[in-house]
């Protein structure tokens, strides 16, 4: 809802092969829309002076969604590093929003675990309540937007002190009952009601900051723990009812995180090659490329009780990763998934079974 987010559209598009347009005028938009301030609040870069001087928008200089505002930034910034290193851009570019990409470190307060609004002068905003929607973030609160960190799980796992601590803040997501603060508004929203009758602590699926987060298991080596909520979500938020929806369907994301979570794969990180495995829910899709390609998915043993993965093949070889490549999925793919009842708690374990993460050298 704010930033410039164009700039992940552009990059992902180019990057996964899109062609028949004018790809060099679309990056020098990208790179006025990061530069620059909007014609309204909720487009262009508000703070950008802030952003790019400090590293982040500041809470104090009344700029509302300060924090929000700084990590989306930082995103965006990565997707145009990303397109940049594709168009053979000047080093001295790349390396710019390369750097910017990291801007995210700089809300990251360690003494409680949160990404939190910071201060023009450095010093973090205070008082601070994790709970609290709106105000330093856009339509939900700390709990939701510390993940967002797309494009860097493995900078974020760092931050948390590696990977079970980052594990056991992601469970107590689920396990934090639905607290909230709605002193901002002044009431209410009905994000926030979602979230309650929802019923899941913390994690608010009807509004989308925080959907990606199921998926960041996989980075931290306990993938089923992604497998079990994934399930479960599809299985307690989608409902084929009058009141089945679970929430906001803004540009179609509520549904294509379901069609996404039901193949059995979700794009944490747009801008990258990478789809990061869930739960499939069927026993068999087949996707028709446009191409002329076929993908199939193949999950014979899956049932309610059967959402955990035991064993994948790609066109009968081994996979060992919690992930597939668009790439490799464009050339058509027959995948045979091995459902069971029980966590394989030793499949996906390693860090080079991870994810894409601009900290991770071998994967960049």
């Amino acid at each position: 809802m704010i930033g410039n987010n164009s700039a992940s559209v552009v990059a992902e598009a180019y990057l996964k092969g899109l062609r028949g347009y004018d790809i060099n005028t679309l990056y020098e938009a990208l790179l006025h829309g990061a530069n620059n301030e909007g014609p309204v609040s909720a487009v262009g870069r508000l703070g950008v002076n802030y952003y790019n001087q400090l590293g982040y928008v500041p809470y104090d200089v009344k700029i509302n969604e300060n924090a929000a505002r700084t990590l989306e930034y930082a995103y965006d910034d990565f997707a145009i590093y990303q397109l940049a290193k594709a168009l053979n851009r000047p080093k001295k570019e790349i390396d710019l929003y390369a750097k910017r990409c990291q801007n995210y470190r700089n809300l990251f307060d360690p003494s409680t675990g949160f990404m939190r609004g910071k201060n023009k002068d450095g010093k973090f905003q205070s008082p601070f309540n994790p709970y609290k929607w709106g105000d330093a973030f856009t339509e939900g609160n700390s709990w939701h937007y510390t993940w967002s960190v797309f494009h860097d799980v493995q900078g974020l796992i760092d931050l948390m002190g590696g990977n079970k601590p980052f594990v056991a803040k992601l469970d107590s997501v689920f396990s934090t009952p639905p607290f909230f603060d709605d002193t901002y508004y002044g009431g209410i929203i009905h994000e926030i009601r979602e979230m309650q009758i929802a019923n899941m602590g913390q994690y608010a699926h009807g509004n989308q900051p925080i959907q990606h987060m199921i998926y960041l298991y996989n980075y931290a080596g306990e993938p089923w723990k992604t497998q079990y909520w994934a399930r479960e979500t599809m299985n307690r938020l989608y409902k084929p009812t009058p009141d089945g929806y679970c929430g906001d369907e803004d540009n179609g994301q509520t549904s294509a995180w379901y069609l996404f979570s039901a193949m059995g794969f979700y794009p944490v990180c747009p801008a990258s090659d990478q789809y990061v495995i869930g739960a499939p829910l069927f026993q068999k899709i087949t996707l028709n490329l446009e191409n002329g390609n076929r993908v199939g998915i193949n999950a014979p043993a899956n049932s309610g009780d059967n959402r955990y993965i035991n064993a994948i093949k790609f066109n009968g070889e081994a996979h060992a990763t919690n992930w597939f490549s668009h790439s490799s999925l464009m050339k058509g793919a027959d995948i045979t998934i091995d459902m069971i009842s029980t966590p394989n708690t030793q499949r996906g374990i390693g860090s080079e079974a991870a994810p894409f993460s601009f900290s991770s050298p071998k994967k960049k």
